[in-house]
C-alpha cells in the first residue's frame, strides 16, 4: 500500500479535525428545524448518494456479493449507531460537552487496536492515552456539575464505543475492501435506515424546511460524512489507528470554542484543564520512542 508524506498526512488531520469540529455545534443548530434521527439520516443518505454518483466509474472494485457482510457491519456500527446515537444525544447536553465525551473514542480505540489488531501498546502510549481520558472526564465533569442530563452522558460513551469498534473493524478490512465503496454503502445504509425510523416516529411534517436549513444538510453531507470519512479512512488504512484516533481528542477543543463564541455555551476552568490534560495526551501517544544507538546498547549490554 503507498504511503502518504508525513506533510500530506498532517494536512488531512487539520482538514479532518477542523471538518468535525464545526460538525457538532452546526449539527446542534441544525436540531431546531428538523429532528434528529432525521437529520442523521439525511445527512448520511445525503453524503452516499454523492459518493454513489463519484463511484460509478468504479463498479468493478465494488465486489457487493462478496463484501456484503464488511459493508454491513461497518454500516451497522459506523453509520447507524454512530449518527443515529450522537443526534439524540445532542438533545440532552450541550454541543461541546457531548462532543468530548464521544472523543473518548481514541482511547477505546487505543484498547481495542491493541487487544484486536495487534498495534503496539507502550507505556508511553498508555500514559497519553490515560491522560486524554483524564481530560475528558475532566470536562465532563464541569458539564455534570451542571446538572446535565445523564442519558445524554450515557448515549455519549455508546457512540464513542460504536466509533471505536466501526473504526478498528474499518482498518481491519481496509485492505480486502475498496475505501470508496465502503464509505459509500456504508452512507447509504445507515441514511436508509435512520431515515426510514425517523419518517416513523418523528415524522415529515416535523421540519421546518428553509434555505439555511437545506445548506445545512448539504454542508453535512459532503464536508462532515463524505470528504470527511474518505480521509479518516486512508489515514486510519495507512497509519497507527490510536495514533491516527488521539488527533480526535482536538475535536472538542474546535467544538467548545465554537459553542462559546456562537452558541453562548458556558466556559469553565473545568475545559481549559481538560484541554491541556487532551494536548499532552496527543504529544505522548504520537511521540516516537527514544531509539538507543549500538553503543550504549553494548554499553547497557556490558553492565548486565
Amino acid at each position: 500500500m503507498k504511503k502518504t508524506s508525513p506533510w500530506l498526512n498532517a494536512f488531512f488531520i487539520a482538514v479532518l479535525v477542523m471538518t468535525w469540529g464545526v460538525t457538532w455545534p452546526i449539527s446542534k443548530v441544525a436540531l431546531n428545524d428538523c429532528p434528529p434521527i432525521l437529520l442523521s439520516g439525511f445527512r448520511s443518505l445525503g453524503a452516499g448518494i454523492l459518493l454513489f454518483l463519484f463511484s460509478l466509474n468504479r463498479l468493478d472494485k465494488l465486489h457487493f456479493s462478496e463484501k456484503w457482510k464488511m459493508y454491513f457491519i461497518s454500516g451497522l456500527f459506523n453509520s447507524v449507531l454512530f449518527y443515529g446515537l450522537q443526534t439524540i444525544g445532542l438533545l440532552f447536553v450541550p454541543a461541546g460537552l457531548f462532543s468530548v465525551i464521544v472523543y473518548l473514542q481514541p482511547v477505546l480505540i487505543g484498547i481495542i487496536a491493541w487487544l484486536w489488531v495487534g498495534e503496539a501498546m507502550t507505556a508511553l502510549k498508555l500514559t497519553g492515552l490515560l491522560l486524554g481520558f483524564a481530560g475528558v472526564a475532566t470536562i465532563s465533569l464541569g458539564g455534570l456539575s451542571s446538572h446535565i442530563s445523564s442519558i445524554g452522558i450515557v448515549l455519549g460513551i455508546l457512540t464513542a464505543f460504536s466509533w471505536a469498534v466501526g473504526t478498528v473493524y474499518m482498518k481491519r478490512i481496509s485492505v480486502k475492501v475498496d475505501g470508496i465503496w465502503l464509505i459509500t454503502i456504508q452512507s447509504i445504509f445507515g441514511g436508509l435506515i435512520m431515515t426510514g425510523v425517523g419518517s416513523g416516529y418523528e415524522g415529515f411534517s416535523s421540519i421546518v424546511w428553509s434555505t439555511p436549513l437545506l445548506l445545512t444538510l448539504l454542508f453535512l453531507a459532503l464536508f462532515s460524512v463524505a470528504i470527511a470519512w474518505l480521509i479518516y479512512f486512508h489515514l486510519i488504512s495507512n497509519g497507527n489507528a490510536s495514533k491516527i484516533a488521539s488527533f480526535n481528542f482536538l475535536v472538542p477543543l474546535i467544538s467548545i470554542l465554537i459553542g462559546i463564541l456562537f452558541l453562548d455555551e458556558p466556559f469553565t476552568y473545568y475545559q481549559l484543564a481538560g484541554l491541556f490534560l487532551i494536548i499532552v495526551s496527543i504529544y505522548l501517544v504520537n511521540r516516537k520512542p527514544v531509539m538507543l544507538t549500538k553503543r550504549t546498547r553494548a554499553s547497557l549490554h556490558a553492565h548486565k
